[in-house]
């Protein structure tokens, strides 16, 4: 999970449901500093979930070494937007989801400082190279006191040392890279892009609207828990979540992603961002589509579908 800070580790146990599936708990804090805010958790603590129980299982159950780098291709996630309130009172009742045929969702305790959500991982595929290369496809179901709370597949590889290192050539050591972050640039109004504070903003103005460069705090205690080699997939979906906030004509939460990673973010030039509406989705919810770009190459690209939120 390579979290330095404990309390950011959120996955709490794990259990086998078949050959393919695994059951994942993770614990959601009730007064997280960057994943809650106005009352509601933020539908990426769903996506920081999966990511934390996928590395602890691609070791555990594909035997994936430690020192192998994961790296995500794609993802497409959904989430409910009413099972992210958080509600004052969690009380000591207890739920059950459904699962899969071999399995299902567990209900569980919410304790007054913290909800339990049991993810269903599900391997899709899981292919070997020869130099030691893994790429693997998961399907993810959430469930929160027994309510479906989102769903997600994903494709993601992990590299050994070796061919990591080949492909990130001068930038393939975490603390050089680190170091050579650009200057810390100025935000946007934080109540444009969904956010509380200035300093959990991503976004930065430019003089053209529905374009900005993305803020990139590497002093942010949750974003960038240890040195990074490259800008993390958490940091670039916050982004596209924030484009998508500041295009809407009010408050908005985002309820699904389509992402696609093109390349590694680097830290030492500017990476812009330019956002469009796109057509409605299926479900007739508004849309967004947000194109990164890294000396004019496509870098990382989302459509964000988001509906209202009222008070």
């Amino acid at each position: 999970m390579r979290k330095s800070r404990r309390h950011e580790a959120l996955v709490s146990g794990w259990s086998e449901v078949s050959d393919t599936t695994r059951r994942v708990t993770v614990r959601w804090p009730r007064d997280h500093p960057f994943y809650t805010v106005d009352g509601r958790y933020s539908p990426l603590l769903f996506t920081e979930s999966l990511r934390q129980a996928l590395a602890l299982l691609t070791h555990s159950i594909h035997h994936v070494p430690l020192g192998h780098r994961l790296g995500w291709e794609h993802i497409h996630s959904t989430v409910d937007p009413a099972t992210l309130v958080i509600d004052p009172d969690p009380g000591t009742g207890t739920g059950t989801g459904t699962g899969t045929a071999r399995g299902a969702g567990t209900g569980t305790r919410s304790s007054p400082h913290e909800d339990t959500v049991t993810l269903l991982v599900t391997d899709l595929s899981v292919r070997r190279r020869r130099m030691g290369s893994v790429h693997l496809a998961s399907r993810i179901h959430a469930w929160r006191a027994g309510r479906p709370v989102g769903t997600a597949e994903l494709a993601y590889s992990t590299h050994p040392p070796a061919v990591y290192d080949r492909l990130r050539g001068p930038y393939a050591h975490a603390g050089q890279a680190f170091a050579r972050a650009l200057p810390l640039t100025p935000p946007v109004a934080a109540h444009r892009v969904g956010r509380s504070h200035d300093r959990d903003v991503v976004l930065s103005p430019t003089d053209t609207p529905h374009r900005w460069q993305l803020r990139v705090d590497v002093s942010h205690g949750v974003l960038f828990d240890h040195p990074h080699d490259h800008v993390p997939g958490m940091v670039l979906l916050e982004a596209a979540v924030q484009a998508a906030h500041a295009c809407a004509d009010g408050p908005v939460v985002a309820v699904a992603l389509e992402t696609e990673f093109h390349r590694y973010v680097e830290f030492d030039r500017p990476c812009l961002l330019v956002a469009e509406p796109a057509m409605p989705d299926t479900a007739g919810r508004a849309r967004v589509r947000v194109c990164a770009t890294q000396e004019g190459r496509p870098v990382f690209s989302a459509t964000v579908s988001t509906l209202p939120v009222h008070s």
